[in-house]
């Protein structure tokens, strides 16, 4: 309930296109960089016309200001590409193929799949936002990853959601059985905690460390993903689930995740107490939009587009936001997350603060 209370507290909703231009603006002058918006490049998706005025040639730059404050520009493909290849290396190295030979190469089979690595990026952009290094978040990010993956190999279980197809291939219970699924997502969550714990980041106290363990501990337990997962499971075919009950499901079972991957993050890039919980509400807007997102997707894309089972929580009749306020409902909600984890941002150094906001766009506008 403290998570659904924080995100009371976003309740300012400003013009689109002003909040969308707000942490690169200071004292109403716009400093956005035309170039800055170049990647990705916006398909058809649910809120499209969100971004529409970012990518168009009326967005006014102030050439004055942009030369005061060091012009700059952001290539989001070649960022998530090189922080990707960041993670997937130290992910690799982290889970050798060893005895036994079958766990482990069940582990792999599931964490080292691919995906989009949104969380670990999180968790570093978060900590360069404030000063901090790469090198200094790896340790945390890849931890948010095993246990992202965890969730994701127990979700797929014939007694969870049990679906067969997961980032395009088969869920891993299906390649290996249920029992070393389960024993699979037992280890990953296991071993984050050894990874994060046993890094030895230079430079990074032992109460960090601690701090870190802590946000990611909570943001898993009954304060988070697994209070989110019993409501999600109690929530099916029932007819009156309320808006409010359908968003504490998901600021537990989805935000709490990209919470704890932002604050890790932000707390080992050195951030004092304002920072931090500024970037915790800009999580858990990004949290729930990501929600949002899916919960569309799922009722416009096909499993091919999706790489995963496309309609499967219609069939099981869960809980979503658009069985419970419709499609058109749930886009206007999209937007309104997008300018809230924006607005969050504001006050942050332009160029450092790019990947965060251009992640939160990237997360409104995917289409699988």
């Amino acid at each position: 309930m403290q998570r659904q209370m924080q995100l009371k507290t976003l309740a300012y909703q400003p013009k689109l296109s002003s909040a969308v231009l707000t942490p690169f603006t200071a004292s109403r002058k716009i400093y956005l960089i035309p170039s800055l918006w170049k990647k990705p490049t916006f398909m058809e998706n649910p809120i499209n016309s969100l971004f529409s005025q970012l990518n168009s040639s009326s967005v006014a730059v102030a050439k004055t200001d942009v030369e005061e404050m060091g012009a700059f520009e952001f290539n989001f493909a070649d960022y998530m590409a090189e922080k990707s290849a960041a993670v997937n290396r130290a992910l690799e190295a982290a889970v050798p193929l060893k005895n036994p030979k079958k766990i482990n190469e069940s582990i792999r089979y599931s964490l080292l799949a691919g995906g989009k690595r949104v969380r670990p990026i999180l968790c570093i952009a978060a900590c360069e936002l404030v000063g901090g290094k790469e090198e200094t978040a790896i340790p945390a990010a890849c931890a948010v990853e095993m246990i992202h993956t965890m969730s994701l190999i127990h979700d797929d279980l014939p007694c969870m959601d049990n679906d067969d197809l997961r980032r395009g291939k088969p869920t891993n219970h299906k390649v290996y059985g249920e029992a070393i699924a389960i024993l699979s997502g037992d280890a990953l969550l296991a071993m984050a905690f050894e990874y994060i714990s046993t890094a030895g980041v230079q430079g990074i106290s032992p109460e960090k460390i601690v701090r870190v363990i802590a946000e990611l501990a909570r943001s898993i337990g009954v304060e988070g993903l697994v209070a989110g997962q019993v409501a999600d499971i109690c929530s099916e075919g029932v007819e009156d689930v309320t808006e409010e009950e359908l968003e504490y499901i998901h600021l537990h079972k989805t935000a709490a995740l990209l919470e704890a991957a932002v604050v890790m993050g932000a707390i080992l890039g050195g951030a004092d107490g304002k920072d931090i919980e500024k970037l915790r509400k800009y999580a858990c807007s990004i949290g729930l939009l990501f929600q949002v997102i899916d919960d569309i997707l799922d009722v416009t894309k096909s499993s091919d587009e999706l790489g995963k089972t496309a309609g499967k929580d219609l069939a099981t009749d869960k809980a979503t936001f658009c069985k419970v306020i419709g499609i058109e409902k749930s886009r206007k909600y999209a937007e309104r997350l997008m300018a809230d984890a924006a607005e969050q941002l504001a006050g942050f150094d332009p160029a450092k603060v790019a990947p965060l906001l251009a992640l939160a766009n990237y997360i409104a506008s995917r289409d699988h």
